[in-house]
């Protein structure tokens, strides 16, 4: 039994620690700051919690000693500070981070380990980073590769149409900093809340625009291999042009505090989410254009005996198989590991990544070409 230590207990990290828990296969300790919210988590034999500030550096190196490894469950600011101290302690290192600066970090700081890196485990950047390295591999030549995702309430309900389904302060930084994309086969900045498209599943429409992050490493991996490549976010129409309201002509991407209160005083939380991940890939196989795609829907569900959001799903499942195929020996236990390394079968036949089959909103994500 391997002993991991999560840092954050708030949306993800209990999810992530009932799931790793449960399996029987790993003892999980959650560090966080608040009382409030330690106290809200069901503990066991194999999860347990314990007040902690990263700030105090002497008493988090003491919580690392001999673990596992740590998986940070907190907002982007924090993640330079637990990587480093994963590397002075020994230990391996993964996270949730959107923010392409903090993954840099982690980078430079995985050049010296002798652990293993892995940042940007969550659904994106981190399973669509996955289902994207898979599906190019199938090709002779690159021509586009295009990924949407979004975690919508499945009833809004206020004139975002969006409630809030996962960190705001990863929300914000999405809808504020540039974004990379590949155009006409040169490495680009974008920016964020622009190129908007809109579309419809099931009869359903949405819009999707630029947003930063949601890419991790592709960008450096497919740089001179593709012609075409970004990420946009899924929203429900109308949702972009009410955030440059706020964000530009009231100025508060300059104000980020403010406008994430009133974002959390505003907007309520819901577990009735849904997350649509759809990737396309393009390009020359045997001489012929063809197109393949991976379309899926997860909805909420109940895990370990606790009703839990699409976005905790998602997001947990694919931090807790990563986390198991580098316990299992499965990727490489050394040095900084990228999400596109993965390979999909490996991940979805994996205890944690089965989820992403298990909960499709079709009886099987669809994956097939066409030309």
């Amino acid at each position: 039994m391997k002993d991991i230590v999560i840092v954050g207990s708030g949306r993800i990290g209990p999810t992530i620690a009932r799931l790793l828990a449960g399996s029987g296969n790993y003892r999980v300790a959650i560090l966080d700051r608040s009382s409030e919210q330690l106290e809200e988590i069901e503990t066991s034999p194999t999860l347990s919690t314990a007040k902690l500030d990263i700030a105090d550096e002497a008493a988090f190196t003491a919580q690392l000693a001999g673990k596992f490894a740590v998986l940070s469950a907190v907002p982007f600011q924090f993640t330079v500070a637990i990587a480093t101290a994963a590397a002075n302690a020994g230990i391996h290192y993964l996270d949730l981070t959107e923010d392409v600066e903090s993954a840099r970090q982690v980078k430079r700081i995985a050049k010296a380990a002798q652990s293993a890196f892995i940042p940007q485990c969550g659904l994106a950047p981190g399973f669509v980073s996955i289902v994207a390295g898979d599906l190019s591999r199938n090709f002779d030549s690159l021509e586009s590769v295009r990924l949407r995702v979004g975690a919508l309430p499945k009833f809004p309900s206020n004139a975002l149409n969006y409630n809030l389904t996962w960190s705001t302060d990863g929300l914000i930084n999405e809808y504020i900093e540039p974004c990379e994309a590949i155009v006409n086969g040169a490495l680009i900045k974008v920016p964020a809340l622009e190129e908007r498209e809109e579309f419809s599943v099931d009869g359903v429409t949405y819009e999707c625009f630029n947003t930063s992050g949601g890419l991790g490493t592709l960008c450096e991996t497919l740089k001179g291999k593709v012609k075409t490549l970004n990420y946009r976010t899924i929203r429900y129409p109308g949702h972009a042009a009410m955030m440059k309201v706020l964000l530009h002509d009231l100025g508060l991407r300059h104000r980020r505090e403010m406008l994430k209160d009133v974002l959390e005083h505003a907007l309520p939380t819901t577990l009735q989410d849904v997350v649509i991940i759809f990737v396309t890939v393009s390009g020359r196989r045997k001489g012929r254009f063809v197109q393949e795609t991976y379309a899926n829907k997860i909805y909420s569900t109940e895990i370990c005996g606790h009703i839990t959001s699409a976005i905790q799903v998602t997001t947990a499942c694919s931090i807790c198989a990563v986390l198991d195929l580098l316990a299992g020996g499965k990727i490489p236990a050394q040095g900084f590991i990228q999400q596109e390394d993965i390979r999909l079968d490996t991940f979805l036949e994996n205890q944690f990544g089965a989820t992403y089959r298990q909960l499709s909103g079709q009886k099987q994500a669809e994956r097939h070409a066409t030309w």
